[in-house]
């Protein structure tokens, strides 16, 4: 199965990589973000569709101003959705939102069953969201060189431009899975409160 998935994303890649069409890409953004919204809110399912509004929201702010960042104002790419750094740059950002904002939905629910007040169930869920990311932050370079850095590299690349590469990368992450976890606990405020008060 993971071999015939990896052929049938290389075709669809290879196909995008040679669309010229801003619209198109566009249209794989909004799949991307809508997949990573619903998936994140699978650790919490019976409340998913009460919470999906907030994980949307949340994903595509935080994931979408980063990108954009990146994109722009970084590399300043010509034309703006040129696919072949795009769409992997996308999928780094919105995993990596995903990821966060689905953590601290579950730990979200999880201190409030146990009775504690929403601002410290909240505070709680941001810290336990945050500790994958902060992990890699700390481990990248010692523990392990990460996967974009070591493709550069066995491509050809420069170390110090993979390095730079990467610690654009790192910024990204981080930044993508703070703000979209931030707005995803101010967005479900109102609804997790009701339901913990229900509860």
């Amino acid at each position: 199965r993971m071999l015939v998935q990896l052929l049938l994303i290389g075709y669809v890649l290879a196909w995008l990589f040679g669309a010229d069409n801003g619209l198109l890409i566009l249209l794989v953004l909004a799949i991307m973000l809508i997949a990573s919204s619903w998936i994140a809110m699978g650790t919490v399912k019976e409340h998913r569709w009460r919470l999906l509004g907030a994980s949307l929201g949340s994903i595509t702010i935080g994931g979408g101003v980063t990108l954009a960042l990146i994109t722009q104002v970084v590399l300043q790419m010509e034309p703006w959705y040129l696919p072949r750094y795009m769409i992997p740059l996308a999928g780094m950002v919105f995993a990596n939102a995903m990821t966060a904002v689905s953590l601290a939905a579950e730990r979200l629910y999880a201190e409030l069953g146990h009775g504690l007040k929403w601002e410290e169930a909240r505070l709680t869920a941001y810290q336990a969201a945050m500790i994958p990311v902060i992990n890699s932050l700390f481990a990248v370079g010692l523990v392990s060189l990460p996967g974009m850095m070591t493709g550069q590299i066995l491509s050809g690349v420069s170390p110090l431009i993979a390095a730079r590469y990467q610690i654009m990368v790192m910024c990204m992450i981080f930044a993508s899975a703070g703000i979209s976890t931030a707005i995803f606990l101010t967005l479900s405020q109102r609804r997790t409160a009701t339901a913990a008060q229900s509860g």
